[in-house]
């Protein structure tokens, strides 16, 4: 493997710049990420949405030469990604389960006669041992991970191909890592630098931070009134538009009111084929469509700058999901409306998903039994109708089999490792209780009365004090509210308003999701309630019910 360079000079790196992608400067952060890359060093760069990571690997690769392999999530993603290359003049290749025959020839052939610069590929296709020693033969400069927050969301679930990136780049000869994402909180940066042994040096980060997009939460009752507020919303912002659902049933639901208000409206998610959800996004993107209502399958690796809103009809499982799908709007830089509407029935939605997600002790044991019930090796389509026939959830069943496997336990010939099997079922405990914990910051954030960017902020960069945004909702009540206050006469009588209850310093108060805590903070906009386990959270007043005012001292002002 090539030794770590020294500082690289910048005139190749300006010229590639310019007479290659036609740019006259990089943007905040590309530097950095450039420069250690070019010295081939392991990098992690968080930098958000619009910010240009793609480059961070295709300057390098121009300059430096020899094979950069790109990991994605997604195969549309993945041609976006090696069209656009294209589209510049830069050799790319690319290797999924979506390429025909022909087109993998092609690819082979052009490996073989050391034409690409820039190879494209999934994690499974990379896991597969004759395709990745083929690459090592090749000689890799540089592995590239995209959406590289993959690793911690999905690698523990439905894709564990991402857990084994560390062996295979092993067997790639250790070339470096550059690691991708626009989004990463401290658990997940901790994931991916353990998996590729990246110094906390070379996590490079410009803060998640977008002054153009404002945001705000809307509580709502009744079903038909968040729906109706849904159609007012849409039909008052300009510009194209995401509506983001939790489930297929309130996608259409919602696609339907949209279509019989007269909307340009196109529908997005699993259960469509793929040839439909291709026309679809097809069709968003052209701008034949001006609003597209999906499930959470649509919108990774989604590069569509004029977004102007991102409206949430339901709440998704945590700050990250949120952070991720509402950061699609507004990638020109210009202003970009975010709001969230919610409901008591949010929760109880994002709480029966998160309830069969990870496989418990019981589901890897069942698995392990049928497996071992015969000594030869299993037929797919037999394996398949196997799992079928045992009385526990399949998704667990099916998340349980590809654990085993990564973890090399299925052999029939080998003892059973109890140990590490209870090993592995607590580690999944421990990522539910964490999912549970982030689907309750999400109810936190949509009761807030603080600025939504600093909870946004707060959970992103927690160690960083982060002022008012002074554009989202909560922020322009505050100023409304002090700008009434600066223009009233020391004398005048307030105003008539909605009646709230009164809250004052040490008054114990209750809340419907965390139950009893003590008023620590209190003002027109927003009460801070401490709880008995030390956790401190703000709500928006209507959200907190007092208990006892008469053993509570007055709130000074």
């Amino acid at each position: 493997m090539p030794r770590p360079r020294s500082t690289p000079s910048t005139a190749p790196i300006q010229r590639a710049l310019r007479q290659k992608f036609h740019l006259k400067r990089l943007r905040d952060g590309q530097q950095e990420v450039i420069d250690r890359v070019m010295r081939r060093l392991s990098t992690l760069a968080v930098l958000p949405t619009g910010a240009g990571k793609s480059l961070c690997y295709q300057l390098p690769a121009v300059v430096n030469g020899g094979l950069t392999v790109v990991v994605s999530p997604l195969i549309a993603l993945m041609k976006d990604q090696c069209d656009g290359v294209a589209e510049l003049g830069i050799s790319a290749v690319q290797f999924h389960s979506a390429c025909s025959a022909a087109e993998l020839a092609r690819a082979e052939q052009a490996l073989v006669a050391d034409d690409p610069l820039i190879l494209f590929t999934t994690p499974e296709r990379l896991a597969d041992a004759d395709f990745c020693a083929c690459l090592a033969a090749r000689g890799v400069s540089l592995l590239a991970i995209d959406e590289a927050h993959c690793i911690s969301q999905w690698g523990h679930d439905f894709r564990p191909a991402f857990l084994q990136l560390g062996s295979l780049r092993d067997a790639l000869g250790r070339p470096p890592v550059l690691a991708l994402t626009a989004t990463a909180t401290q658990g997940v940066v901790d994931d991916i630098v353990e998996l590729f042994d990246i110094p906390r040096a070379g996590v490079i980060g410009t803060g998640v931070y977008r002054a153009n997009l404002h945001y705000r939460a809307e509580a709502i009752g009744r079903a038909e009134d968040k729906l109706a507020r849904l159609l007012a919303l849409a039909r008052a912002t300009e510009g194209c538009g995401l509506v983001y659902v939790a489930t297929v049933k309130a996608a259409q639901e919602v696609f339907e009111a949209l279509q019989a208000a007269d909307e340009s409206v196109g529908l997005y998610h699993g259960r469509l084929s793929a040839s439909q959800r291709h026309e679809q996004q097809d069709a968003f993107m052209d701008g034949r469509v001006r609003v597209m209502v999906a499930t959470n399958a649509f919108g990774l690796g989604v590069d569509k700058p004029d977004i102007r809103f991102v409206l949430h009809h339901q709440i998704p499982p945590g700050l990250d999901a949120y952070y991720q799908e509402s950061g699609r709007a507004g990638r020109d830089g210009l202003p970009a409306e975010c709001t969230l509407l919610f409901s008591d029935s949010d929760r109880s939605v994002q709480q029966f998903f998160l309830s069969g997600r990870y496989p418990q002790l019981q589901d890897f044991e069942a698995v392990l039994q049928l497996l071992r019930s015969r000594q030869g090796p299993w037929d797919e389509a037999e394996l398949d109708t196997a799992l079928d026939a045992i009385e526990r959830p399949r998704r667990k069943l099916e998340v349980a089999l590809n654990v085993l496997r990564q973890h090399d336990l299925i052999d029939p010939t080998a003892p059973v490792d109890l140990a590490a099997l209870v090993n592995i079922a607590e580690r999944y405990g421990h990522k539910a209780e964490s999912d549970r914990a982030s689907l309750e910051a999400m109810v936190a954030y949509a009761q807030s009365g603080r600025c939504r960017w600093q909870l946004l902020l707060a959970h992103f960069e927690p160690s960083a004090e982060h002022p008012r945004c002074g554009s989202c909702d909560n922020c322009a009540r505050l100023a409304r509210h002090e700008a009434a206050e600066a223009e009233a006469p020391d004398d005048a009588q307030p105003p008539p308003q909605i009646e709230l209850p009164a809250f004052a310093l040490g008054q114990p108060v209750r809340t419907r999701r965390h139950g009893v805590g003590t008023v620590k903070a209190a003002d027109a906009l927003s009460v801070t309630i401490e709880f008995p386990n030390g956790a401190t959270r703000s709500f928006q007043p209507q959200f907190v019910a007092a208990l006892n005012k008469s053993r509570a001292a007055p709130m000074s002002a």
